[in-house]
């Protein structure tokens, strides 16, 4: 078969460098029973490894072209192939507890990130290559640069470490910026603090929605000035000063208590 093209429209770069390969699989600790799930396996850069010490190996992939050569060079009864798009993909129709890797398209990496936490309760871990500067995001600290959205949304519901950096070149095409490996394990229900998870993302969003503003205006309109203080948060504060642990205990308060918006 014929080398195969990355295309643009599925944000394909393929990993080639074998040092980072094995690193990768080094971090990942394949077992021979493991229920894993790989999205996007392009080229095998992980697929191959991960298989030689694998039972089974499910993947995801919606390149046509790609999926001819997955079942060309494979053994079928290794590989499990789901034609189509990842964000589309329904993971409750695998077995749990599951284990997902994979090398994510850039392009919509924050929305597959957000599809999978749907389905945390039945995943193990996750280990994703991602853009360097949304890895730097989702493990940022409060009150640094890379804190935001981002960073509460997925750290409510993960501990997630930084576990590699990925220069361009170890790619085929290069793409224009760097890489990263990082490790998500979900938290166990008893660790998750948010008792409504829709009320705890309005939260966040009306308070980073304008970051530059104090927390008493951008909250205005879910929280008096009297339930900062109930609450022992400064008003003064804007969204990234606050770690998710306090916007935890906004979003329960006001589940709570019911309060009223302010007039």
């Amino acid at each position: 078969m014929s080398a195969h093209k990355a295309l643009k429209r599925f944000g394909q770069n393929f990993l080639v460098d074998q040092n980072i390969i094995a690193d990768i699989v080094r971090a990942i600790r394949p077992e021979a029973n493991d229920n894993m799930v790989e999205i996007g396996p392009g080229l095998g850069a992980l697929t191959r490894p991960l298989l030689q010490a694998l039972n089974t190996l499910h993947v995801v992939e919606i390149d046509r072209d790609i999926i001819a050569r997955l079942k060309m060079d494979y053994p079928q009864d290794k590989i499990v192939i789901h034609e189509g798009d990842a964000l589309k993909f329904d993971i409750a129709q695998l077995s749990a507890p599951l284990r997902i890797v994979g090398n994510l398209p850039y392009n919509i990496s924050s929305p597959l990130l957000f599809h999978f936490a749907n389905y945390a309760a039945r995943i193990t871990d996750m280990h994703f290559m991602l853009q360097n500067e949304v890895v730097e995001r989702m493990v940022a600290a409060p009150s640094t640069p890379e804190y935001g959205r981002l960073s509460v949304m997925l750290q409510y519901r993960f501990h997630m470490e930084k576990l590699l950096d990925v220069p361009p070149e170890s790619f085929r095409p290069a793409p224009k910026v760097d890489s990263a490996i990082v490790r998500m394990i979900p938290m166990s229900p008893q660790e998750i603090q948010v008792k409504d998870e829709a009320l705890f993302a309005e939260i966040v969003m009306a308070a980073f929605g304008q970051r530059r503003k104090t927390l008493r205006n951008t909250l205005r309109g879910h929280l008096a000035e009297e339930d900062f203080a109930q609450l022992g948060i400064d008003a003064q504060l804007r969204a990234e000063n606050l770690g998710w642990p306090e916007y935890a205990k906004i979003a329960n308060w006001i589940g709570r208590q019911g309060v009223k918006k302010p007039i």
